[in-house]
């Protein structure tokens, strides 16, 4: 089968994907030429290495951009592909149904169903008509599907499917306390926290939560990952609260280093103020067998439940956040019951092989219906 898929080239998920389905299908990529890096960065090299896949660029510049639905619908009818994989409904999925290529397949990445459509009425008409256009949509998150089905789209045309955790890669077997040593010059009880340094992420919350936590608990240390325009403020804030000796802002963490960082920490925590569904890097953490301190927003409360397998936690509390850490680093045994019952969780439900395979049935399906 020939794939043609319009995204994000730069980001961890689309690199995954494409991986995956390279590996059975050819596959064309279609991009926007980004010039600024951003959190996650996945150079061109990477496509170069993989095997069937070929990277096509779509100027982003002012005013070639204007034109961009209209170079990447005659890239579409250029390549010729069995079907068409848009991922993030605003932009991709807008030119992805201007292209009028069926099979057509959109994907919501959350952003684009949950913030976009109010943020003006242009928006709201590109992500309606992408969807509407769309044959199949998917999404990672309930709250997303809840919100496609508000802006008038039928139920029955979403499937949930997850970007998903190679389970294999990230396990508690990569467990080794030797870079926490390297780390903190000491074998510490470590938090960590990988969900990026901008507001939405509200890592000042789990800064603000540390001093409350060292009252009890004095030697736990915290590893507080990715780069962001924040990064300055948050470890001043940490140097104003007396707990930055107590802390490693350690940037972005590649992501074969992740398990490794992960596993051999002791809690997983998330502060986000928002989810679009359900946030890999919170299933990461726990395929990693650690105990999740979260809090109660997007689908998170599918996959934690609050006291059996780790705590749910309301956005912008230090003090419930702290309690919940604090409890966790008192009670091996609990922290230990929550981590292996996390891990089964994301084993039956978000393996990232079983839902590439799931998207690959889909596939499969959709070019059938349209060759006859």
């Amino acid at each position: 089968m020939k794939i043609c898929i319009l995204a994000d080239a730069r980001t961890t998920h689309i690199k995954r994907w494409v991986e995956y389905f390279s590996e059975k299908h050819e596959v064309d990529l279609i991009t926007l030429s980004y010039t600024v890096p951003e959190r996650t960065t996945i150079g061109e090299e990477v496509y170069e290495k993989m095997p069937n896949v070929r990277l096509h660029k779509v100027s982003k510049k002012i005013p070639d951009i204007l034109l961009a639905p209209f170079r990447i619908r005659k890239l579409i009818s250029e390549i010729k592909p069995d079907i068409v994989h848009a991922h993030y409904v605003t932009h991709y999925g807008f030119c992805g149904a201007f292209s009028g290529f069926h099979p057509l397949v959109v994907s919501a990445w959350g952003s684009d169903v949950l913030i976009d459509p109010f943020d003006s009425i242009l928006y709201k008409q590109m992500v309606c008509f992408a969807l509407k256009h769309a044959d199949m949509i998917t999404s990672d998150g309930y709250n997303s599907k809840s919100a496609m089905v508000k802006l008038g789209i039928k139920e029955d045309k979403i499937k949930i499917i997850y970007h998903g955790v190679d389970v294999s890669i990230f396990c508690p077997e990569k467990r080794d306390r030797s870079i926490i040593w390297d780390l903190f010059s000491g074998d510490y009880p470590t938090v960590i926290s990988d969900r990026g340094l901008e507001p939405i992420y509200d890592v000042e919350s789990l800064i603000r939560a540390i001093p409350i936590i060292k009252t009890e608990i004095p030697d736990v240390r915290f590893i507080i990952a990715r780069e962001d325009y924040q990064k300055a403020y948050l470890m001043n804030l940490a140097k104003s609260l007396n707990v930055f000796d107590s802390i490693k802002f350690v940037g972005l963490i590649k992501h074969e280093d992740l398990p490794l960082y992960l596993s051999s920490s002791d809690i997983y925590v998330s502060t986000s103020l928002s989810d679009g569904g359900t946030a890999v890097s919170n299933i990461e953490g726990m395929a990693c067998g650690l105990p999740p301190v979260v809090t109660n927003v997007g689908d998170n409360h599918r996959w934690v439940e609050d006291g059996v397998n780790g705590f749910l936690v309301p956005p912008k509390n230090p003090y419930y956040l702290a309690e919940k850490i604090i409890y966790l680093l008192k009670n091996i045994s609990v922290r230990k019951k929550f981590g292996d019952l996390s891990r089964k969780i994301v084993e039956a439900n978000a393996n990232y092989y079983s839902e590439m395979e799931k998207m690959n049935t889909i596939y499969h399906a959709l070019s059938k219906r349209y060759k006859i």
